[in-house]
């Protein structure tokens, strides 16, 4: 699709899947100053908890708005709510392209099913352009085992994204390819250009045919494989012989602040095998960071949004990880310690 040329007369949606940690808001917030200066997008997001981490990194990028899904998931728990939402935005923003990034658990089939439905509904005004997933090159071959989901993911896609390539050797990448090739032989595969992304005429204007007939009864669509824990950790403010309303007078940032070693400690002995992801907000250095780790790996970036609900919070995380692992009594150890060297509560 050429983005200089006229935009169609129907909203296109691009669905973007992908499992934990695979880089989904990464790769939408690169596409972004790739698009005409006008070019409007509105991005619907999916997140796992009440959280929302990388819907706060999307409101400060230049998205015309975002609109969230919380705590559950829109391929079968909200499934209505995705519905109302896509009008709402149309209604409201009327945007030239609505971007939907799933949870990492969701199942593209239904959502695609969904807006089939939509599409109908409104005389092809909302249509499917495209539904992408995201890849993991480093860490797809370890969960691709024990996760259906993943493996449903890149087996019912559009155009599938290799990101974070750069951290396996030609090897390894040959290794994924041969089997994202057995999941899905005839589907495009495109290597992310690191933190450039992708060039978005690669990913619009494909006006896919997927999941274009009802869908079948009894069809599977949804393993509830994943597990989330809050953890958090707050603080009170500590007054001396007079009266106030301002938290921060009588708060030092001393005793409020996470020390960046200790928090690093802690990522570090968490276990891939039971804790996938854990995202959140952090206080660090006096100002509040935004904490994304996925498989060992880590990103912290500055917070400018809101900062209301971190007011009486150090730390406000969400785990994730596999379902029977978190579920266990007591919680594992590596989880456990993660808590402690942290100080946080389990909420």
């Amino acid at each position: 699709m050429d983005m200089n040329s006229r935009q169609p007369p129907y909203i296109p949606i691009t669905v973007f899947t992908g499992f934990l940690g695979a880089g989904k808001t990464s790769v939408i917030l690169s596409l972004l100053p790739l698009l005409p200066k006008d070019y409007k997008v509105v991005l619907l997001k999916n997140e796992f908890g009440d959280v929302q981490v990388d819907s706060q990194l999307a409101k400060q990028s230049s998205l015309t708005a975002v609109s969230e899904i919380l705590n559950g998931c829109m391929c079968c728990v909200l499934v209505g709510q995705m519905d109302t939402a896509l009008r709402e935005i149309r209604d409201r923003y009327r945007p030239d392209r609505i971007i939907i990034e799933c949870s990492g658990s969701a199942f593209p089939a239904t959502l695609a099913f969904q807006i089939r439905e939509l599409e109908r509904q409104t005389n092809n005004d909302l249509r499917l352009d495209a539904i992408v997933t995201v890849i993991d090159a480093e860490n797809f071959t370890g969960y691709e085992d024990t996760s259906p989901t993943a493996k449903m993911q890149a087996s019912y896609s559009d155009i599938i994204l290799i990101n974070k390539h750069e951290h396996v050797d030609e090897h390894a990448l040959d290794i994924l390819i041969d089997n994202l090739n057995t999941l899905n032989l005839d589907t495009p595969k495109i290597k992310c250009n690191g933190r450039n992304g992708v060039d978005p005429n690669v990913l619009f204007g494909i006006d896919s045919k997927l999941f274009r007939d009802p869908i079948p009864q009894g069809f599977e669509d949804h393993h509830d494989e994943v597990k989330t824990l809050t953890a958090y950790r707050g603080f009170l403010p500590k007054c001396h012989d007079h009266e106030h309303h301002h938290r921060e007078s009588c708060t030092s940032h001393s005793e409020v602040d996470i020390d960046k070693g200790v928090l690093e400690g802690a990522l570090a002995s968490l276990s891939k095998e039971s804790v996938w992801r854990v995202k959140g907000f952090v206080r660090l250095d006096s100002a509040i960071w935004i904490l994304n780790w996925a498989f060992g790996r880590y990103d912290l970036t500055l917070s400018k949004g809101d900062e209301f609900f971190m007011q009486d919070a150090s730390i406000r995380l969400t785990i994730m990880g596999d379902k029977y692992e978190l579920n266990r009594k007591p919680i594992p150890v590596a989880v456990k310690k993660f808590c402690a060297d942290l100080q946080v509560q389990v909420i």
